[in-house]
């Protein structure tokens, strides 16, 4: 049995003569987490979708747990778990008729009041799915896509509107996949739920692949970032040229300085050493490790998108 739980290369999906995916190619493995990043509108949801069989690609070439997700879907589908941002359950449904709906799908279900209680919908178990609040709902969507054990699944946004307690419990269920040998692929705009979460990273913009690796790859191992806070008027450039090599500064905001890169110790000592020269105090200074977040919005640009 391979170790790639999914493959898609050269994939590209038009609308009326647009391209918004347009050669993505990427793997992912068993008993591993993808997160798929991009802003919206990169065409996450449009890749996802073919992966799950559920839009057919223009060309490229995709395979799921080695089956064509549109070819052999009926073959496939018992194998997945989906989890949609929203929707998906008919409004008068309630939680537990709808988990023994789904679990009698599968051969070898999770017990629906095992998941019931793991994601504390007991109280509401008898209530409308239309009735029930935006986290009990995201609750229930995540319950039915573990339900059947998946061997791959697609989770969207697993965690918005939920609180800290429900976020956790998500997370758990998700490291659970992971441990029995399933691949996840996670879509999420949460760059810390990334960061904590994922084994690999693909960043989609545009429809294209921008950047993939491991989180620690991504941000870069000796890559740190150190802002402090001085008066505007000062001279950035000076700054710039006392640095050491690798070294960038950016003044984001006035009087806010950013200094990227190799920030070692002797970074932090010409930056302090400029403020001394110039009789200025650095306030606020901090030295951190490059996020995820960072990488991501250095890589998709930092403006607002339509």
């Amino acid at each position: 049995m391979s170790d790639v739980a999914i493959e898609v290369y050269g994939l590209v999906k038009k609308y009326a003569g647009r391209a918004v995916v347009d050669g993505v190619s990427f793997s992912a493995g068993r008993g591993r987490l993808l997160a798929l990043l991009g802003p919206n509108g990169a065409g996450k949801t449009t890749t996802v979708e073919i992966c799950e069989g559920y839009r057919r690609p223009d060309a490229g070439r995709v395979r799921v747990l080695g089956l064509d997700p549109v070819a052999d879907h009926a073959r496939l589908a018992p194998m997945l778990g989906v989890m949609l941002q929203q929707g998906g359950v008919y409004p008068s449904a309630k939680p537990l008729e709808v988990l023994r709906l789904f679990a009698s799908f599968f051969a070898d279900p999770v017990p629906p009041d095992q998941l019931l209680d793991r994601m504390g919908l007991r109280a509401v178990a008898g209530t409308p799915y239309r009735r029930l609040s935006g986290g009990q709902q995201q609750r229930l969507s995540m319950a039915l896509a573990v339900i059947g054990r998946p061997s791959v699944a697609f989770l969207d946004e697993p965690t918005t509107g939920l609180d800290p307690q429900a976020r956790a419990e998500v997370w758990e269920l998700v490291s659970e996949l992971r441990t029995e040998g399933g691949c996840v692929v996670l879509t999420t705009h949460s760059m810390e739920e990334a960061e904590r979460l994922a084994d690999d990273v693909v960043i989609i913009d545009g429809g294209k692949v921008i950047a993939a690796g491991t989180p620690a790859a991504l941000t870069g191992a000796t890559q740190r970032v150190m802002s402090f806070d001085a008066p505007p008027a000062q001279d950035i450039d000076g700054l710039a040229a006392a640095l050491p090599p690798g070294c960038t500064v950016t003044q984001p905001r006035r009087g806010h300085f950013v200094i990227a890169g190799a920030v070692d110790p002797a970074a932090v000592a010409a930056a302090t050493a400029w403020c001394a020269a110039a009789g200025v105090v650095a306030e606020n200074l901090r030295v951190e490790a490059r996020s995820l977040e960072d990488v991501f919005l250095d890589l998709t640009g930092r403006e607002l998108r339509p």
